[in-house]
C-alpha cells in the first residue's frame, strides 16, 4: 500500500498513548496534527529525532499544531521512553495488530516490524497538507516541520 498523498483524507486511526488512553484522529478534527511515526524506541537515531522534536515542540504550539509520535513499541515501551528522554508531547501505540495504523499509511517495514520515518501533517478537516517519508536510516530534519508548519527556517 502506497502512503496517502498531499490532498487525500488522512486515514483514521484510534490507538492508546503512553497511559492507556485512546487518542482517535477523527476525533481532532478542528485541530492540526502533526502524525510522527519513528522505528523504534530507544533506538540513537529516534531518540535524537524525536528529542529535538521535543525541545522545539513551542514552534509546534505556535502554529497550532499538535504533535503526536508513533511507533509500534508496546505503550509500557514508549511510557519509560518518553519519561527518561522528556519527550514532552503525546505518543501512540501502534504494537497490535501490530502496525496496523503504519499499513493504513503505506510506512509499515513488513521485515523489520517498524515504521518508516514519515510524517503528515494533518489539517482541521483531516487532510493531508504535507508529508515526507523517509528510509528508516534517514532522519528528518527540523526545518522540513518549520517549513510544513510555516515556521520561520532556522529560528
Amino acid at each position: 500500500m502506497s502512503a496517502p498523498g498531499v490532498g487525500d483524507l488522512a486515514p483514521d486511526f484510534e490507538l492508546s498513548d503512553t497511559h492507556g488512553s485512546p487518542v482517535r484522529l477523527s476525533d481532532l478534527r478542528g485541530e492540526k496534527v502533526m502524525l510522527v511515526f519513528v522505528p523504534a524506541a530507544f533506538t540513537g537515531r529516534c531518540t535524537g529525532e524525536v528529542c529535538e522534536l521535543s525541545e522545539n515542540l513551542s514552534e509546534f504550539d505556535d502554529a497550532g499544531v499538535r504533535v503526536l509520535g508513533i511507533t509500534c513499541d508496546p505503550t509500557a515501551s514508549q511510557r519509560v521512553w518518553q519519561e527518561t528522554e522528556g519527550i514532552t508531547f503525546d505518543l501512540l501505540s501502534d504494537f497490535w495488530p501490530h502496525g496496523e495504523v503504519a499499513r493504513a499509511y503505506g510506512v509499515f517495514v513488513e521485515e523489520r516490524g517498524v515504521a518508516l520515518r514519515a510524517s503528515f501533517l494533518v489539517d482541521a478537516e483531516g487532510i493531508i497538507r504535507e508529508r515526507i517519508v523517509n528510509p528508516s536510516t534517514q532522519v528528518r530534519g527540523l526545518d522540513w516541520y518549520r517549513t510544513a508548519i510555516g515556521a520561520p527556517a532556522g529560528r
